[in-house]
């Protein structure tokens, strides 16, 4: 069980003791209702009002400060829910199960789970602020949006004119010391495919193989880091086998989010008798070529077989086999282009987060992000043009614009003059080649003048993410200096 005691005694208190109940209730995306019953009768009972959308949005709203009612209103902005993803071997079931949070060495951290600092400590300051005493403030809103790990629907549900207050602070960001004012849009790419099925021969033999050991993360913060995909490093390796043996694909199942760079992957395959005895070598030479080839992004790269005991049924025909593989194996994945207009920043990139084959029934998901929403339609056309190539079906979906920078908001300059004067020098700036919901708020809203920040947090969308302490303790320090400067005497 997560060690709440702990968290809530960490400082700042308010804001770790918040963050304590989000890893006590589950919240995986499109699961929030537990956790938002929660609040709304956490806010309730300090006269907070408060209001679900259609979308199943939570708006939280507090009145300003004596003598700041007709300053325009502040909106501060994360999401209910997490991406749920869990080391091999580890059981733990997300819509059930608290999170196992510990505190190790200036940080908290989950070992085997995600954590869900991304976005659980966003919200954990903004409510932290809402019951905060003694806070000079304008009157401000709290919006917590549903399933944005997912499809970012809450916020794509938002409707017009439903948040009165004039700037937004988004408080997704995981990198302190930095003011994020423009994010990446992006784009699913969906793909289905029913392949014909062969009963097996009677002398082959089943083996399983696994990808596993690697490191996955976030699919746009984490995309240019050269670390491997287990779905396309089964595809490869299994691609070389059918080419020297007759290899049956039965099952073929990796990653499990489309914003997360898959981590595992496994497939059920049949092999003659005599081949499947002679595979060892052929394992531990891919093993070896890929510890070489990850050496320094993701050394931990593994990859093994067994026996598997499953009864001998059918399996996909060779074409199928040959047309999923190869079209796994060569599909575009990862950074296709370098921004022009900030240094060392992914404009546009694609993730193929998610392939599943089971029963003859095939499916697969891209993630593609852009800077610009044109080239992020571009990749997806792209991509689905590469799929109709091997016959393969395929559309968008899930389509959200990216954020624009404005370098000459008010909000911006508000902001950098807080910052310096709390920590004695100005924040950098930034875009993030993640999405946030600041394009779809900004749609539904243009009248909002927003900013981003947040603390470190490493590991967001894997296991073992964890976020620093200390840097919690300056984003609150940071966030209450933004609420008062907002509302001067």
């Amino acid at each position: 069980m997560a060690n709440t005691s702990t968290l809530a005694s960490l400082q700042p208190r308010p804001v770790w003791s918040h963050f304590a109940t989000l890893c006590r209730i589950p919240r995986s995306s499109l699961h929030e209702a537990a956790l938002r019953e929660h609040l709304i009768g956490w806010a309730q009972a300090r006269h907070i009002a408060t209001h679900v959308d259609e979308a199943g949005n939570l708006i939280l709203k507090k009145p300003a400060s004596r003598g700041c009612e007709a300053m325009p209103g502040v909106i501060m902005q994360g999401h209910l829910d997490m991406v749920c993803q869990a080391n091999a071997g580890t059981r733990h079931d997300f819509e059930r199960d608290p999170i196992e949070a510990q505190v190790s060495d200036g940080w908290v951290v989950a070992e085997d789970t995600t954590l869900g600092a991304d976005n659980g400590i966003g919200v954990a300051l903004a409510l932290a602020a809402l019951e905060e005493e003694g806070l000079r403030h304008p009157p401000l809103e709290v919006l917590l949006t549903v399933n944005e790990e997912s499809g970012m629907d809450g916020a794509r549900g938002l409707a017009a004119g439903m948040l009165q207050g004039k700037t937004l602070i988004n408080l997704d960001t995981e990198e302190w010391g930095h003011f994020y004012l423009g994010c990446a849009g992006g784009v699913d790419v969906e793909l289905r495919h029913d392949c014909e099925m062969h009963a097996l021969p009677p002398d082959f033999v089943v083996l399983r193989f696994d990808v596993s050991g690697l490191r996955g993360g976030h699919s746009g913060i984490d995309i240019h880091l050269g670390r491997g995909n287990a779905i396309k490093l089964l595809a490869e390796a299994l691609r070389d086998l059918s080419a020297h043996t007759d290899v049956r694909l039965i099952e073929f199942s990796g990653g499990t989010a489309r914003n997360a760079i898959p981590r595992e992957a496994f497939a059920v395959c049949a092999l003659p008798a005599a081949a499947a005895s002679g595979i060892d070598e052929w394992v531990q030479h891919r093993h070896d070529s890929w510890q070489r080839r990850f050496a320094e992004a993701d050394a931990g790269v593994a990859f093994g077989y067994e026996l598997d005991e499953m009864p001998v049924g059918q399996s996909i025909h060779h074409a199928e086999r040959d047309r999923l593989l190869t079209f796994l194996d060569v599909a575009v994945n990862g950074v296709s282009r370098m921004s022009d207009d900030f240094p060392g920043v992914v404009d546009t990139s694609d993730n193929l987060g998610v392939a599943r084959l089971a029963h003859g029934a095939f499916h697969a998901t891209f993630k593609v992000r852009s800077l610009h929403d044109g080239r992020a339609d571009a990749l997806a056309d792209k991509l689905i043009a590469h799929a109709a190539g091997y016959a393969l079906r395929a559309w968008k979906e899930g389509m959200y614009p990216g954020w624009t920078p404005n370098p000459s908001s008010g909000l911006l300059a508000l902001c950098q003059r807080v910052y310096t004067a709390q920590f004695g020098r100005p924040a950098s700036l930034q875009v993030i080649h993640a999405g946030l919901e600041c394009g779809l708020l900004a749609a539904s809203h243009p009248q909002l003048d927003m900013i981003s920040f947040g603390p470190d947090i490493v590991g967001a969308h894997a296991p073992g993410e964890r976020v620093e302490i200390e840097s919690v303790g300056r984003c609150w320090q940071l966030l209450k200096a933004v609420l008062q400067a907002l509302a001067p005497n």
